[in-house]
């Protein structure tokens, strides 16, 4: 088993061919389309789903620090059926002592994270303020949940059933981090760093147009952020 755990823009680059015939690789990152990336390398039948909760930067080299969200794990096969590799990997998880689940619907799930943190990173990147702010403004907490219901509607228009109160209860959740709270792709932008911009609101606005979903929120969102994503993979100079 290979746990990935790059930035989702470097999947397809650190998808390499280096597998046995019963290794599977779980992906870990932001977004919902780095199980197609490595499955288009390595094979679908070597990559299930997979995603994580957790709020945490790095202050240093070989330094992590969690900040506000207890951090959990779920993975699961792409097409929902229950597997040995899946029993067994929970089984190694919870030896170690972490916190992991096979939801039922691996598909719901990251998009379920999808679009929190897709919402969060861009309104974040976009105010360069942290959560605390941003949702208690009326206006910003506006653009959260808007950013948010348009990706519920491009996930429909994909047949992923996230449940209805799904927002008002990710609203919720944002109301009880720290309010000093900043997701990774805003700190990333903050640094100058390459982001994962194309795989949060850039891949809402792609997908929804794949489908015919409107996702103005989300494309203003990205199209402001895009200048700064390009000026740190030094595309653009300014």
């Amino acid at each position: 088993m290979i746990l990935a755990g790059v930035r989702a823009w470097q999947v397809s680059e650190a998808a390499r061919p280096m597998v046995g015939p019963d290794t599977f690789v779980v992906p870990l990152q932001n977004g919902v389309e780095a199980p197609s990336r490595l499955a288009e390398v390595l094979g679908e039948r070597h990559v299930i789903g997979g995603l994580c909760w957790i709020s945490s930067f790095s202050p240093g080299p070989g330094q992590i620090c969690q900040a506000g969200i207890e951090p959990f794990i779920a993975f699961g096969e792409i097409n929902n059926q229950p597997s040995q590799r899946c029993q067994l990997l929970m089984s190694v998880f919870h030896k170690a002592g972490v916190k992991a689940e096979i939801p039922a619907d691996i598909q719901v799930a990251m998009w379920e994270k999808f679009t929190f943190i897709t919402a969060i990173s861009g309104v974040g990147g976009v105010t360069c303020a942290p959560v605390g702010v941003t949702r208690s403004l009326p206006e910003t907490r506006q653009l959260l949940i808007g950013a948010m219901q348009e990706i519920q509607s491009v996930a429909e228009a994909y047949q992923i059933d996230i449940s209805p109160d799904y927002v008002s209860r990710t609203i919720t959740f944002i109301d009880s981090l720290p309010e000093d709270s900043q997701p990774s792709m805003q700190r990333d932008l903050t640094a100058g760093r390459p982001s994962e911009l194309s795989d949060q609101n850039g891949a809402v606005v792609r997908l929804g147009r794949e489908r015919g979903v409107p996702t103005p929120i989300n494309a203003f969102l990205y199209a402001s952020l895009l200048p700064q994503e390009k000026r740190a993979r030094g595309e653009v100079g300014f």
